[in-house]
């Protein structure tokens, strides 16, 4: 049976008088790839934001690796494993595409110009770029990509600092059907190599296919956790997605 790598444990967020998330409390398992569903507006993206410290939380917490955190901060959980993609694509624009991975393994901007990175970091990004498909792309501006391209670099940028767990915040939005496959295969390949993986998906067909559990939000709070199969056939879901 698998360890349980993330737990969120009663987290509860309050935008003045609306609860956005609701005492929730679910767990991953590590090795697994575990969906996070719901209608729009059930809290997803909200409770993204607050298991990795964008979002403070108004109660509750996180055990992260064995470890409980009551105030989780994004650069303190990316030093312990913990990184995450965004609905937009969050990248250097005006960097290059493979300095932009150079920046992910932990450099700054004045070690990157410097010309202070180590060999094994350069070799770790040509590596990651051949792996995404980007390499003829390596000096072109990342602000020059395409929208599914800025998708990939940001998910290959995230894997550089080598983490255990990767929270992907819907990485098929507004992509196209190839797209979705490359995306798809990726998450696979780097599953069975041994990386974590929580994820808000909209795609059913995707998530079905793909992601075992699979968590279900309906007005911050979970609804439903179960195999795929399970999942939709569940009375709740169906009520929570037809009256939505």
């Amino acid at each position: 049976m698998s360890d349980v790598l993330l737990s969120v444990d009663h987290f509860t967020k309050r935008f003045g008088g609306v609860t956005a998330v609701n005492d929730c409390s679910f767990s991953v398992e590590s090795g697994s790839i575990t969906a996070l569903i719901g209608p729009n507006g059930s809290g997803k993206t909200t409770l993204f934001n607050m298991i990795t410290g964008y979002l403070k939380a108004d109660s509750g917490s996180i055990t992260f690796n064995g470890e409980t955190i009551t105030r989780p901060r994004p650069a303190d959980l990316y030093r312990k494993g913990l990184s995450r993609t965004f609905q937009q694509a969050r990248i250097f624009p005006e960097l290059t595409v493979i300095e932009n991975l150079v920046v992910a393994a932990g450099y700054s901007w004045k070690g990157l110009f410097g010309k202070r990175v180590s060999l094994d970091d350069e070799v770790r990004a040509q590596k990651m770029l051949h792996e995404f498909r980007l390499e003829s792309l390596a000096q072109l501006p990342s602000g020059e990509l395409s929208y599914g391209q800025r998708k990939l670099l940001e998910f290959a940028a995230v894997l550089m600092s080598e983490p255990s767990l990767v929270l992907l915040d819907e990485p098929t939005a507004g992509v196209n059907p190839v797209m979705i496959d490359t995306m798809e295969r990726h998450i696979r390949e780097r599953n069975a190599a041994g990386v974590t993986f929580l994820i808000v998906e909209h795609d059913m067909q995707l998530v079905m296919r793909l992601c075992n559990p699979v968590v279900v939000l309906d007005q911050g709070s979970p609804i439903a956790f179960g195999a795929p199969a399970t999942i939709q056939t569940d009375p709740l879901v169906l009520e929570a997605y037809l009256g939505s």
